[in-house]
């Protein structure tokens, strides 16, 4: 209960400082994991994304401040951090459906959102494979591109990489290179405290690269590595969220400050299989 306790606790923050700029640094701090996985781990779990659960929760308490007719629109606009009257507009519109002037009309229907609570449910509807194992530090080498901070910003930078590099001959080089464990084409977030935040589409080398790729040191976790197979990336973002969601919050692990690594054993994204790792202290 600890970990689900970690999250509400984070949800009282964002309630206690609603009007205020929102610190993902804190909200990872409360629950003891990175800023990556903490979105990570509340999308999964809430089924929406951070930045969008914290834009509708704003308009929501907006909405009920507009039903007060002498409070100015842009007063509240600015009360929730918007400077520009029409940024809150077009936010307010996506959440509503309606301006926010129309609010003020008798009758007029409007949409509530109410804080989120955490808790665990139990499932067990299928089994987790999973192992734990502690590795050295591994060469990768690839290619690499620059990761946003609010990690929805990411679903289309992430799948257009692999998607180039499946069709310049990226995928074919990495697999020659390929001469050390995991063995398996890499999709790496690195997304800790200390680094810019990148993904990685790579190989694990020890072989000399050209100025075409690039070279990074995972450095020594302990993983929870988790097994399957299926059409991706719908399968593995399946597994993902059954990870985060049943097996995460009563394993007596908890994330550390790594990257997580997609393993993809094979090249067959109709049928592919693939290993997740995912960096785990215990608690």
């Amino acid at each position: 209960m600890e970990w689900i306790d970690r999250l509400n606790e984070a949800i009282n923050y964002i309630e206690e400082h609603i009007t205020e700029e929102i610190s993902y640094e804190q909200l990872a701090q409360i629950a003891f994991c990175s800023p990556y996985h903490f979105q990570r781990m509340f999308a999964y779990m809430a089924n929406i994304p951070l930045s969008e659960y914290i834009r509708r929760r704003r308009m929501s308490l907006a909405a009920v401040d507009l039903q007060n007719k002498e409070e100015k629109i842009i007063d509240i606009a600015f009360k929730y951090g918007y400077t520009s009257p029409t940024a809150f507009n077009r936010a307010f519109q996506s959440v509503h459906g309606i301006a926010p002037s129309s609010v003020r009309k008798e009758g007029t229907s409007i949409k509530s959102f109410p804080p989120i609570s955490f808790k665990i449910t139990i499932k067990g509807v299928e089994e987790l494979n999973y192992r734990i194992e502690a590795k050295e530090a591994f060469r990768i080498v690839g290619i690499s591109q620059p990761l946003y901070k609010e990690i929805e910003k990411n679903f289309e930078i992430v799948p257009q990489m692999w998607q180039n590099a499946a069709m310049d001959g990226t995928v074919p080089k990495l697999v020659s290179l390929m001469d050390s464990a995991p063995k398996g084409i890499l999709g790496i977030s690195i997304c800790n405290d200390q680094e810019d935040w990148k993904y990685f589409i790579a190989a694990a080398s020890t072989k000399a690269i050209d100025n075409t790729l690039e070279e990074y040191t995972v450095p020594p976790f302990t993983w929870a590595i988790f097994s399957g197979e299926g059409q991706c990336p719908q399968a593995i973002q399946e597994l993902e969220q059954r990870i985060v969601t049943e097996w995460l919050p009563t394993s007596g692990y908890e994330y550390d400050n790594g990257p997580d690594i997609e393993v993809y054993l094979n090249t067959d994204p109709q049928n592919a299989q693939y290993e997740v790792w995912i960096p785990v202290t215990k608690k």
